[in-house]
């Protein structure tokens, strides 16, 4: 096994400027430090510690991972988005579900991407071990390891991450078989070198309880409070963990982890950490300085430290009258017309649609080129609506249709941006045991209602895989049932070539 090695990189450049990303023109794969220290230097002092922990999220952020492309690729698998340029380099291919082991843009570029953040991630986290002596001794404050341990959770949140965005692209649901099918090679050590590349694929199943694990030590050392969004926190542990449990089946624990942050009765919030809650409107949630009541994890990006071209979220989504690349726009077969959401008093359908000749796009993302500060939308990866949906969804189907508390979650998400246009008279947006039938069921609104929630960030096709459900149909591209090989994403044959006990999906 390979011990910490004597070179670490630092990227002291675009860690002073605040977690940078590099562009889709950088070949991310050079594994020569643009700045890189000794080991033994690198973690002799306060700021050069947090210049790493810095790294970890710049690596996260890659415009080819979590700064863009994996929430895009998360929506336009689905339905509810239509490819207008053909582009292979902006996700067509993703689009038409013809995805190959030679993909460079999507399938190579995402899984390289995503192991080379688990690498800094497990460098950072050799090298924190490596160095604890020093944290007790000046230039160090008193209260030091805590603050190290702080790191740590940092680390082990952002690996847990990484593997749980991977396993939604790669391999089978945990659901198809209790995650007895081949998942991921579960790189764990540091490497500082070429070589050591020959690892097996371990389980979903046990990719998820390392998930899991790493997220149980991220919860017991993170702070219960960070002063930005683009921080982890204790409670940033406890909503993914919310995620990744929905995704097992394991609803159960989905209420057990929720619980922790989420009150008993409306108004819903978290009573102790960080005070979670739904911000009272939802267009604050993308704005430059989002909610943080409510914007749990971020990715931010600022004109200097842009995700990358082509990799932009409002370059795929703004129509390009407003300053976009009018990459995607929205079905209109698709949730937006879906009639239980109506468009003149869905604040969603207000804010988000917008239209360009008589085509309608997202309008989620605004920095387009026509910005004063182009392409610096955060890219999203949750917030506190999608843990009270998946506290909804576990409790109906735990308790039953007829929870109580898994009606008012799901409206108060829904009375966010339906407001009462008659305070007295009961709201007619939300609903009550009575708007359910045999085929219209508590479950059914609580996955469409995400559908809307979350159009644009990238957690559709997280939904469609959990549940075993073929990726819909649209325009002229065909459904893919769960028992089709291009279901999920084949692995990259720049991994094959690499690793000689990898195996093919």
């Amino acid at each position: 096994m390979k011990t910490f090695k004597q070179l670490l990189t630092l990227s002291l450049f675009m860690a002073s400027l605040g977690l940078g990303s590099s562009s889709c023109s950088e070949d991310r794969l050079d594994v020569q430090p643009k700045t890189s220290l000794a080991s033994e230097l690198a973690f002799d002092t306060p700021s050069r510690v947090l210049l790493q922990v810095n790294n970890m999220y710049d690596y996260m952020k890659s415009g080819s991972f979590l700064g863009g492309r994996y929430q895009v690729y998360g929506d336009i698998r689905a339905d509810d988005f239509i490819n207008r340029t053909s582009n292979g380099v902006t996700g067509s291919a993703v689009w038409q579900n013809n995805l190959t082991e030679a993909s460079q843009n999507d399938v190579i570029n995402m899984w390289g991407a995503a192991y080379q953040a688990i690498n800094q991630i497990n460098v950072f986290l050799a090298g924190i071990d490596a160095n604890t002596a020093k944290f007790s001794a000046a230039p160090f404050p008193a209260n030091y390891a805590a603050t190290a341990n702080g790191f740590k959770g940092e680390g082990h949140l952002l690996r847990a991450l990484a593997y749980y965005s991977l396993l939604q692209f790669y391999a089978r649901p945990y659901t198809d078989g209790n995650g007895s099918k081949p998942g991921l090679p579960l790189r764990l050590q540091a490497e500082t070198e070429l070589g050591n590349n020959n690892l097996a694929r371990s389980s979903v199943a046990e990719v998820y309880a390392q998930i899991l694990k790493d997220l149980d030590f991220a919860e017991s050392n993170l702070p219960l409070t960070n002063i930005t969004v683009t921080r982890a926190h204790r409670n940033t542990a406890i909503a993914l963990k919310t995620r990744v449990l929905l995704s097992m089946g394991r609803y159960e624990d989905v209420v057990k982890e929720a619980n922790k942050i989420v009150s008993t009765t409306a108004p819903f919030q978290a009573t102790t950490g960080v005070p979670l809650s739904l911000s009272p409107n939802v267009t604050s949630l993308f704005s430059p300085t989002p909610n943080a009541s409510e914007v749990i994890l971020a990715f931010p990006f600022t004109t200097q430290d842009a995700p990358g071209t082509q990799n932009q979220l409002a370059y795929y989504y703004l129509p390009a009258a407003q300053g976009g690349n009018g990459e995607y726009n929205l079905n209109t077969s698709g949730v937006i017309s879906n009639p239980r959401f109506i468009d003149t008093v869905d604040t969603r359908l207000i804010n988000f649609v917008t239209t360009a000749g008589n085509t309608k796009y997202l309008r989620k993302y605004t920095n387009g080129t026509l910005s004063a500060t182009p392409y610096t939308d955060n890219a999203p990866v949750i917030r506190y609506a999608e843990v009270l949906l998946n506290l909804s969804e576990a409790l109906a189907r735990t308790e039953g249709a007829t929870s109580t508390r898994a009606l008012d979650l799901l409206n108060a998400v829904r009375e966010r941006s339906n407001p009462n246009p008659d305070p007295k008279k009961p709201n007619p947006a939300l609903y009550t045991s009575a708007s359910f039938s045999s085929s219209f069921s508590i479950i059914d609104a609580i996955l469409l209602e995400r559908r809307l929630e979350f159009l644009g960030e990238g957690l559709r096709n997280n939904d469609i895989m959990r549940l075993l459900q073929p990726i819909p149909a649209k325009s002229v591209v065909p459904a893919v049932l769960p028992t089709s090989p291009s279901y999920i994403w084949p692995i990259p044959n720049s991994e094959l070539a690499a690793n000689t006990l990898m195996t093919r999906n």
